[in-house]
């Protein structure tokens, strides 16, 4: 299991605090208990960090017609919408809600021409929030498919997530299930699909990204 490159500065910053304040409560200040519940809480919040940023490798089978899951999580959000950002048409959304234990690194549900990618300022609510995908922070990236077909993918934060970080690049080519990006603590990704595209998963699915097929576009 690897940490991802977004997590090396958090989680230097974790080791860096647990050895020294473990040093100064263990022995320069040696309170009973007390030293040995703030090791206690050093030892768990430095796991955490690392647990939350790990990054583990994965076989992806690409696949031109399958929508696979940007994200790890559950499927929160299954329904038609009028999206207004870039389409300005009716569309098929489909969310993902990523909880502080999953992993957190977003890939391309398909591969193609990046056509768009747009930072939007917002609110932190909860990821779950139905408001959420049109109030939080956000960044949305446009994905045109070798058929023609788009697919716009938004990265939203969440109540604690305060930072959206997106690797994506206008007019670049990417490849189905590389890294799009990667948001911190608690957050959500929407799909917006075309009306055509044929929906695999169900309300409440636990899904893998780059692994969970999501819909087929044919």
């Amino acid at each position: 299991m690897r940490i991802h490159k977004e997590g090396y500065k958090l989680t230097g910053i974790a080791i860096l605090d647990f050895i020294v304040t473990n040093f100064i409560f263990q022995f320069l200040f040696r309170i009973f208990i007390l030293s040995d519940v703030i090791l206690l809480l050093s030892i768990l919040l430095t796991l955490f960090i690392i647990f939350f940023f790990r990054s583990p490798k994965r076989i992806i089978n690409i696949n031109e017609n399958i929508v696979l899951s940007p994200a790890d999580g559950k499927i929160v959000a299954i329904e038609e919408v009028y999206e207004t950002e870039y389409f300005n048409e009716k569309r098929l959304q489909v969310s993902v809600f990523m909880s502080p234990l999953n992993i957190h690194l977003n890939r391309y549900p398909v591969g193609g021409v990046v056509k768009n990618v747009k930072y939007n300022p917002g609110k932190y609510l909860v990821a779950w929030h139905p408001k959420s995908s049109l109030e939080n922070e956000r960044m949305t990236t446009v994905i045109q498919k070798q058929d023609g077909n788009k697919i716009l993918i938004c990265q939203i934060a969440g109540f604690l997530a305060r930072r959206v970080v997106c690797y994506a690049k206008e007019n670049n080519t990417v490849k189905q299930g590389e890294e799009l990006g990667f948001i911190k603590f608690g957050s959500r990704v929407d799909m917006l699909l075309p009306l055509n595209a044929k929906i695999k998963v169900s309300l409440n699915e636990k899904v893998k990204g780059g692994i969970t097929e999501i819909a087929c576009i044919n």
